[in-house]
């Protein structure tokens, strides 16, 4: 079997809710953002067969066609195919996946592999309008919060993360420890220009200006124990749940370059990892946090690895009480967890959040000199996921 690699890689900053990027579709964005990831990497666009794309709420009227239109947007051939795959939490995790399964399989030798999200531009639905609403007043649903209930009970995932705190016994002071940690991680690796290095400036029009946006929006300076311990419960009363305690809602972009080594590399990009292997678990719903822990535990029983062979963990912050939760079920050590930061500060729009692990774990391992690395996360609905990469 050919060498199958991942090459490239770059996003956009993370936009916040209504924020930044709230005027830009979903699909330009996203073309624009593998477009630039194709330049980056020293590719010409006519070099890649096939687009490996996910978003996990249309947010626009050409969404359901994303990767299709998202491949044409970014200049790939027409003749190229194109692959929508959605897996919750992971769909980042699982765009990469699914392009290297498609090129192992033989049905390509270099796909793009991505995301993106446009959360501030999700819809709202009027369900019942199709069959006529014979008395009375219809109710107009919000397609976000669909995104954000669990399917089964219908709870908030934030209370599915207060049941993991109840179960567990995690405190809230644990919790916002976290926090606070995640935030000045993500102003430490702004301030040294490492997530520079992973972002793509992108333009964005409005009526009165044209600004450039290059920075991540979320990442808090005034973040303080003290001001933690003041936010109050999110999801329920006397809950350890809190805004500052949980991930942000977020628009994005990111891809990857996934392909035979020896055709990206004739293309003139640069092989930096590979995926060793993978697992994906199913949690009860309701602690659906958990999901990393059993997740992680596959992973190194599959490959016959121990935790101290694995030199970086990128586990992403749903809620703090997830990676506390990981650490202290597996003994994951706190310097080699998130070291720039992650969804409570940098943000989680989950067709993005993958392929943002991926590319942040992979130039951790080429600064540091590392061998591999485990990107991992919790699902909505139940599920865990975790990835093992390897620097080339």
């Amino acid at each position: 079997m050919s060498d199958i690699v991942i090459a490239g890689g770059l996003r956009t900053a993370l936009g916040a809710f209504d924020g930044a990027l709230k005027s830009l579709a979903m699909t330009d964005m996203a073309g624009q953002t593998a477009a630039g990831c194709l330049r980056a990497a020293g590719v010409a666009p006519e070099k890649v067969d096939h687009m490996v794309f996910t978003t996990t709420v249309p947010s626009d009227r050409d969404s359901l066609f994303a990767a299709r239109v998202v491949g044409i947007k970014s200049g790939i051939p027409e003749s190229a195919g194109a692959l929508s795959v959605v897996r919750a939490c992971a769909s980042g995790l699982q765009a990469i996946l699914s392009a290297d399964q498609q090129v192992k399989s033989g049905h390509s030798r270099i796909a793009l592999a991505g995301g993106a999200e446009s959360y501030s531009r999700a819809p709202h639905a009027l369900s019942e309008v199709r069959q006529g609403v014979k008395r009375g007043p219809t109710v107009m649903e919000d397609m976000l919060d669909w995104a954000y209930r669990c399917p089964f009970s219908q709870e908030y995932m934030g209370e599915t993360a207060e049941n993991l705190v109840d179960d567990f016994q995690y405190t809230r002071a644990a919790m916002d420890e976290w926090g606070v940690m995640s935030q000045s991680r993500a102003i430490a690796a702004q301030e040294s220009g490492f997530l520079a290095r992973q972002i793509m400036p992108i333009e964005v029009h409005s009526r009165k200006e044209v600004t450039v946006f290059d920075t991540d929006e979320c990442p808090r300076r005034d973040a303080t124990p003290e001001k933690l311990a003041r936010l109050r419960p999110a999801y329920r009363e006397g809950g350890r749940v809190t805004a500052g305690n949980a991930s942000t809602v977020n628009d994005a972009a990111a891809f990857v370059l996934v392909g035979e080594r020896g055709a990206l590399e004739e293309a003139g990009a640069t092989a930096r990892g590979r995926i060793v292997d993978w697992t994906v678990v199913g949690v009860p719903a309701r602690i659906m946090g958990h999901g990393p822990v059993p997740a992680i535990r596959a992973l190194l029983e599959k490959t016959g690895l121990r935790l101290g062979d694995i030199d970086y963990f990128e586990i992403n912050e749903a809620f703090a009480a997830v990676n506390i939760h990981a650490e202290a079920q597996l003994g994951i050590p706190r310097d080699l967890h998130n070291a720039y930061g992650g969804g409570i500060s940098l943000g989680h729009p989950p067709g993005v959040t993958g392929v943002r692990m991926c590319i942040t774990a992979l130039q951790h391992l080429e600064d540091t000199g590392g061998k591999r690395a485990i990107l991992s996360m919790c699902l909505g609905a139940g599920q865990g996921m975790a990835m093992l990469v390897e620097r080339v």
